[in-house]
């Protein structure tokens, strides 16, 4: 797991160009995480000092982005309701050809009867 957060924290200026405000600001939360528990040792961290500190930093950057956060979830939202309903007509599109389907094949099925 250290692995994967000191190589996000490596990337992370390069990442940090087209970001949104909730990317950028989760990565540089992963990347002092990291730095903080290298250094430290992990001691300091767990310090309720520290805790209320990182709350308060954190609380003040959500209240700074507010706009900009709750429109990006408002995005994402209206994307993943898109996607649902655009999943739910390929399902019945599905549907109606397997339904097509079998009626063809039912019908080949039937021997026709000699006209009297």
């Amino acid at each position: 797991m250290n692995g994967m957060m000191e190589e996000a924290a490596k990337n992370m200026p390069h990442m940090m160009g087209s970001a949104n405000p909730v990317a950028k600001g989760a990565m540089m939360a992963a990347t002092g995480y990291v730095a903080g528990r290298s250094l430290l040792g992990g001691a300091l961290l767990r310090n309720p000092w520290v805790m209320l500190a990182a709350g308060i930093a954190v609380g003040y950057y959500l209240h700074k982005h507010q706009d900009q956060i709750v429109l990006s979830l408002s995005k994402a939202s209206g994307m993943g309701k898109d996607f649902l309903l655009q999943q739910k007509e390929n399902l019945a599109d599905l549907v109606e050809e397997a339904k097509e389907k079998e009626g063809q094949q039912s019908n080949a099925a039937k021997p026709e009867q000699p006209a009297a």
